[in-house]
């Protein structure tokens, strides 16, 4: 199996499994991925996803093989297949369950695109994050957004261009890694976050994801100011939120909290 899915209490864990070639991205493992997203998504016991890897890398990026036969596909051809780890991305980003990367070792090129994607990084010490794109020529074109999201444009600009590491304490330091902990405390350290997110109502994650998709960026505005009353408004007459409210006032967990 080149992607193993590991159930820990509110979580499915997804491991990339190619550990002879540091969990490279090739079809097959992104395939893998896609469907994994489609089954879980439907999953209401899995509240998370956790992305970590096997071996001793997170991802080291597109597989070297699959990249030498796209520069000899013709420009459209290579479109299309540059275009799937493009929507992979996307979905990563726009999931409606949180996404944690569980960063234990390099994540470089599209393992950091697969960071940089998810929702909360949680890194090892000893991890480390890189761009090297430009060092062979290429550019991390479809990761670029997500990275900028992420760290910001000044420290995205550094990155991309010079291709050099970036430590996980630095990482955390400017924003791209929410935790910096010794490799020992990894797996406890995510599990805590998945408990915490799991306290939430699926729903409101759900919309709370989709909202901050809408106001990141945007100006501040009074049809901005709008959108946000009416996502509160329809949140307020969801079942869920008239649960919520009513355990909160009987002193209890709501009927969605996992036992």
């Amino acid at each position: 199996m080149i992607l193993d899915i590991e159930r820990k209490g509110p979580a499915a864990w997804l491991w990339l499994n190619r550990p002879e070639v540091r969990n490279a991205l090739n079809d097959e493992l992104i395939a893998a991925l896609e469907t994994a997203l489609d089954v879980m998504q439907k999953d209401a016991a899995a509240r998370v996803l956790v992305l970590a890897g096997r071996g001793p890398a997170f991802c080291a990026g597109g597989d070297l093989a699959r990249m030498e036969k796209a520069a000899k596909m013709t420009k459209a051809r290579s479109r299309r297949e540059a275009s799937r780890f493009a929507k992979l991305l996307y979905r990563l980003h726009s999931y409606p369950k949180p996404i944690v990367a569980r960063v234990h070792g390099p994540a470089f090129a599209g393992g950091m695109g697969l960071a940089a994607a998810s929702d909360l990084v949680v890194a090892a010490e000893e991890a480390e994050f890189a761009l090297p794109e430009t060092r062979i020529g290429l550019v991390p074109a479809m990761i670029s957004p997500y990275l900028v999201k992420a760290m910001g444009a000044q420290q995205a600009r550094r990155y991309i261009l010079t291709g050099e590491r970036l430590s996980a304490p630095e990482a955390q330091r400017i924003g791209f890694a929410h935790e910096c902990v010794p490799a020992s405390e990894l797996d406890a350290v995510v599990g805590k976050i998945c408990e915490r997110l799991a306290l939430a109502g699926p729903e409101a994650l759900a919309r709370s994801k989709k909202l901050l998709l809408r106001v990141q960026g945007a100006a501040i505005t009074p049809l901005l100011a709008i959108e946000t009353a009416t996502a509160l408004a329809e949140a307020r007459a969801g079942n869920e939120a008239r649960e919520g409210i009513r355990s909160f006032f009987e002193n209890r967990n709501p009927a969605w909290r996992l036992k």
